[in-house]
Order: structure tokens, then sequence, then C-alpha cells
């Protein structure tokens, strides 16, 4: 446990983002499986998923959950694959 007052506040306000990062990241991969079994059932509902995904993956691309290439690989793979369900 650290002595000095900035590094007990260094390891709370670590402690806190560390959290809110796995709720956020935890909310991606959910929308993200959510999205891909609409698609793989055929889904009507498929297009909105896609489009609750994507909102979701870039607002982890920007508080830098993921990697914005990461972010933009996994909408490709999404829209690819709703895409060659639709079709």
């Amino acid at each position: 446990m650290p002595n000095i007052k900035s590094a007990i506040k260094r390891v709370r306000v670590a402690k806190t983002k560390t959290l809110k990062n796995s709720i956020r990241k935890s909310v991606l991969r959910t929308n993200i499986k959510k999205c891909k079994q609409a698609i793989a059932s055929n889904d009507s509902n498929a297009a909105e998923a896609l489009r609750v995904a994507i909102k979701t993956i870039d607002k982890a691309a920007a508080k830098n959950i993921i990697h914005k290439n990461t972010a933009a690989r996994r909408k490709s793979k999404l829209a690819k694959a709703l895409n060659a369900a639709a079709k």
C-alpha cells in the first residue's frame, strides 16, 4: 500500500477507471454478441442490432477501450456478415 498522499489517490483513481472500463468492455462484447446472433438467425432486427453494435464500438474506441483500427475492423466484419446474410 502506498504511503504518499498522491500515490494513494492514484490507486483509488486507477481502481475506479478499471471498473468503468471493464463495464464498457462488457457492454461492447454483449452488443457484438447480440448482433452476431441476430445476423445468424436472420432476425428482422439485425440492422438495428448492427446500428447499436456500431455505436457501442465507436464509443469504446473514443474512450480508448479498444484501438481505432480494431473498432474499424469489427464494424467492417459485422457489416459484411449482415450484407452476406441479406443475399
